[in-house]
């Protein structure tokens, strides 16, 4: 018996139906949904992020007065910076702090960092938790607190001094001691934060290492030079990197160190930073094309310093095994 279909039954059949559509309609929004997610971020990226950094190379090439007129100067700006010792003074500051904070906050977090991945450390939660509260604190209260320990007349420090027989150091009329005190401050809130990233990756280390290790007579220390340390180089370069970058745009500490100073942080701008002098020379002195050239010499800076960081990741991967 021969079926016959009818037009429309036809029709049905061939035409592609709402399943397909719907299918079609389907993919395509699984195709759009990554791009959808991602796309608040690229959009805040653009509007707070690189809109900024372009107006800030666009703007250097003037003489931008905010409320007057501005006059195309080319490459001035940056010539001015280049014969500005005002300039260097703020590089040296920069560079001085930089070295005085990052050094012994990294050695110090290295060994705090093997100490709390120690085994037999008891109540380990608890210290591994109390390195954080530095990080949480807030820098002006960090800042009061420092201030009032090497207070000249007052502080706890020449207190010390007195009772050993010494004479009042004013650290902050000085350079060193400015330094010295800036430098503590960065260090002292951020060793906490440095300690747990080591101690995160030396978490991933087989015990089974340490144990051999002591097995075979290696002490403490060449546990820690031989098994720590090679563990921990990846990271090392990292916490480097971030912490010169960090280093590089250093404000707070120094503007409310001292307030007297202002922005130029004392008389003879002896703790006076990069971004403190740029701060100063566009929303002190109203001179945002000279500023702009100091931001655009402070970018450079980060990211020659992130070439560094990629150059030298590359190469300990290369090498490990």
């Amino acid at each position: 018996m021969t079926t016959t279909l009818s037009p429309a039954t036809s029709a049905r059949t061939t035409a592609p139906g709402p399943t397909r559509y719907r299918h079609v309609q389907q993919g395509v929004r699984e195709r759009l949904a990554p791009y959808a997610y991602v796309a608040p971020f690229f959009l805040l990226f653009f509007i707070f992020g690189l809109f900024p950094l372009l107006f800030t190379f666009y703007v250097a090439l003037f003489d931008w007065d905010p409320i007057g007129e501005r006059h195309f100067v080319g490459l001035a700006n940056f010539s001015q910076l280049v014969h500005d010792p005002r300039f260097w003074g703020a590089l040296r500051n920069t560079f001085s702090i930089w070295v005085l904070s990052t050094v012994p906050q990294l050695l110090l977090a290295l060994g705090l960092a093997h100490v709390l991945n120690h085994v037999g450390l008891r109540a380990a939660t608890l210290f591994r938790m109390s390195v954080l509260v530095p990080y949480i604190t807030s820098v002006a209260a960090t800042t009061i607190v420092f201030a009032q320990l090497f207070d000249r007349d007052y502080g706890m420090l020449n207190w010390f001094l007195e009772l050993l027989g010494f004479a009042h150091i004013d650290f902050t009329a000085s350079v060193w001691g400015s330094h010295m005190m800036i430098a503590m401050m960065v260090a002292w809130r951020w060793t906490g934060y440095n300690t747990l990233l080591y101690l995160a990756s030396l978490q991933t280390v087989p015990r089974e290492l340490y144990e051999a290790a002591a097995a075979d007579g290696a002490t403490g220390w060449q546990q820690f030079r031989h098994i720590t340390i090679p563990a921990l180089r990846p990271i090392i370069v990292f916490t480097v990197v971030t912490s010169t970058i960090g280093g590089l745009q250093i404000f707070t500490e120094p503007l409310l160190l001292n307030p007297v100073g202002g922005l130029t942080c004392g008389a003879a701008r002896q703790c006076q930073t990069l971004t403190l002098f740029l701060y100063e020379q566009a929303f002190g002195r109203f001179h945002f094309g000279y500023g702009a050239a100091v931001a655009v010499a402070l970018f450079v800076m980060v990211v020659i310093v992130a070439a560094i960081n990629y150059l030298l990741v590359t190469r300990i991967r290369s090498e490990q095994p």
